[in-house]
């Protein structure tokens, strides 16, 4: 079989770190883009070659993130598009951004970055993704569901806006051969935790822990797999029970 390609949004660090590092063990070639440079300490031979940088709240850099990634493609088929890219601004000493404290600007930009552009690379890329045969995951969060300590209300509405898109893009695609499922996680071990997620873990996770980004890449790898070749449109929780 011919190596797969996979597109990866918000690559650097965290969960995206982790699901560059277990497709790459699996043997997947890697497409990812992040809004920065590649670090000059990655250690990754073929980082450089992979990378591709873009700021996904500015939309009109969409067409040429695109077009380069059609110029990298060897047999212009893209058998998975993980939209991991995302942010959550926050107020004077971390504060959460409510939504008296939450501005245009701010609504426009993570919007734009967590969902608007998600929904633009999935319609220009899905050629490519038919052509594969392709899976869309995109990273939604427990925020997107609920009222979060430190989640901003623009970050929760973009992730609960990325579900009800996930199931859009599902029922749109699904006919072409195209699937789209989300992850949902909670409280992830990176290095952007708020202080006191570890007094959240403790009262409102079963589980008692937090979850590690390999656990998320895992899951992510399984979507992207013919395993789960009939899951199409889903919603899976990662957080140790804490929705229940």
């Amino acid at each position: 079989m011919a190596q797969p390609t996979m597109l990866l949004t918000g690559a650097s660090r965290g969960i995206g770190h982790a699901t560059v590092k277990l497709f790459q063990e699996k043997g997947w070639r890697l497409l990812t883009v992040s809004r920065q440079p590649v670090s000059e300490d990655c250690l990754w031979p073929m980082a450089r070659e992979s990378h591709i940088q873009a700021d996904l709240s500015d939309l009109d850099q969409i067409d040429r993130l695109v077009a380069t990634v059609r110029e990298r493609l060897p047999d212009g088929a893209l058998h998975a598009l993980v939209n991991n890219a995302g942010i959550s601004p926050k107020g004077p000493d971390g504060a959460r951004l409510g939504v008296t404290e939450s501005d245009a600007e701010t609504w426009t930009r993570v919007l734009n970055v967590n969902l608007v552009s998600t929904a633009l690379l999935a319609r220009a890329l899905l050629s490519e993704l038919e052509a594969a045969g392709g899976s869309i995951v995109n990273v939604t969060s427990i925020a997107g569901s609920r009222v979060h300590p430190f989640a901003g209300v623009a970050y929760a509405a973009s992730k609960a806006g990325l579900a009800a898109l996930t199931r859009e893009l599902a029922h749109e695609f699904g006919p072409r051969g195209v699937r789209a499922n989300a992850i949902a996680p909670g409280e992830i071990a990176t290095s952007i935790l708020s202080p006191g997620t570890d007094d959240l873990v403790e009262a409102a996770v079963p589980l008692k822990r937090l979850g590690t980004p390999e656990e998320v890449a895992d899951i992510i790898h399984f979507l992207c797999s013919e395993r789960s070749a009939y899951i199409n449109g889903a919603e899976i929780h990662i957080n140790g029970g804490q929705h229940v």
